[in-house]
């Protein structure tokens, strides 16, 4: 009897413990790559970046990614798919060590004109992005690729992001 008793407090415990699991809060920063390769179903959709659950997701998910890229085979350009002018280029660096050193110290910003495209994009880049419910993120373009592939224009951006979940204009430092 206390042997069931024993094993029945063990698994009542255990139940607990997984039902009260927190799920964890998505990263805030990171490192992501994204193309304009288009893939065909009933429609057409491309892979974007979702800063608010920094993730890679299609323009057919809810919700849809924050921001996407695209080419003519010569520029790249960063689009938003929320209605509002979403872009304002902070900075452009000569290197990659001073883009880095800008991207850090970016801990706050006042921004007066928004722009409806990030365009053209090039590595060494300091942008802000605003998103449709007044988030923002800033970004370091790391390096780009536009380039014409199998007779479609491509392009890759590879970006550093810290995105701001309190829908301020403050962004740690490094």
């Amino acid at each position: 009897m206390i042997m069931r008793i024993c094993f029945l407090i063990v698994i009542a415990v255990l139940v607990l413990q997984t039902s009260c699991k927190k799920d964890k809060d998505p990263p805030t920063s990171g490192i992501a790559v994204i193309n304009n390769i288009r893939k065909f179903g009933t429609t057409y959709s491309v892979i974007g970046f979702l800063f608010s659950e920094a993730k890679l997701v299609s323009t057919l998910d809810t919700p849809p990614p924050d921001i996407t890229v695209e080419s003519d085979g010569t520029d790249l350009l960063l689009q938003a798919n929320n209605l509002k002018d979403s872009f304002y280029m902070s900075g452009e660096y000569a290197d990659a060590s001073s883009a880095k050193t800008a991207f850090y110290n970016l801990t706050s910003a006042t921004i007066t004109l928004w722009e409806g495209l990030a365009y053209p994009i090039k590595a060494n880049q300091v942008w802000i992005y605003r998103s449709g419910t007044e988030h923002y993120a800033k970004i370091r373009i790391i390096s780009i690729i536009a380039e014409v592939r199998d007779g479609k224009d491509y392009g890759e951006c590879t970006f550093e992001w810290v995105y701001q979940p309190d829908g301020s204009l403050t962004f740690p430092g490094k």
